[in-house]
């Protein structure tokens, strides 16, 4: 895929919105318009989730799931990314269900509504499925994040959507003190140095579609 002069979609959380980056223009969707020339459409809010919460958040933004917000992306854009999951697991409440869900109540079912509705709105168009990244804390009592990771690429393998797998190949892994220091201090959100990573995976990724 040819990246100058197109139109992409950024469907995400904090991480996309630019949570943990230093200021205007160091977001990876800035970097991507900037070193790459696409018109980058970014979607991402801070806390949201890609299921549906089921017991309301503080803050009413957080529960704007990724499948109730496919009707506000820009329709004219010429792919579509989506990276989320990170909250699913952190802080969602959403079972996660199993493969056959239909539903946006459980993880599952909410990948299926997700990856279906975008495909709906853009058909024939690229929609690129990002995993979530490492985070400090992957495993709690009931959950762990390598079970969201197997799920966003088992479902994503069913609509024969493309994954790029930050999780298995992005090099961030905060739990590592010096990866932690140089680009994810909070063990979450990557600084500046961090989304300039991911932009070049994201970027490097999409130019072999």
């Amino acid at each position: 895929m040819e990246l100058k002069g197109t139109a992409i979609n950024f469907l995400g959380d904090s991480i996309t919105e630019g949570s943990g980056t230093s200021g205007l223009g160091k977001k990876f969707t800035d970097v991507l318009a900037r070193e790459y020339e696409i018109i980058a459409f970014n979607y991402g809010i801070g806390g949201t989730r890609i299921a549906k919460q089921h017991n309301p958040s503080q803050e009413a933004k957080f529960d704007r799931d990724f499948c109730s917000r496919v009707a506000e992306l820009e329709e004219s854009a010429d792919a579509v990314v989506v990276f989320g999951g990170t909250n699913d697991f952190g802080h969602g409440d959403a079972p996660m269900g199993s493969f056959t869900d239909c539903t946006s109540d459980t993880f599952y079912g909410a990948l299926h509504v997700l990856y279906s509705s975008l495909i709906t709105k853009f058909p024939g168009k690229p929609i690129v499925i990002v995993t979530p990244l490492h985070r400090t804390e992957e495993v709690t009592a009931t959950k762990a994040l390598i079970d969201y990771v197997r799920a966003i690429r088992e479902v994503a393998e069913y609509y024969s959507l493309p994954v790029l797998d930050l999780y298995a190949e992005s090099g961030l892994q905060p739990n590592v003190p010096i990866i932690k220091q140089m680009y994810v201090p909070d063990g979450l959100h990557p600084n500046d140095a961090g989304h300039e990573i991911i932009a070049k995976k994201i970027a490097n990724f999409m130019l072999t579609l």
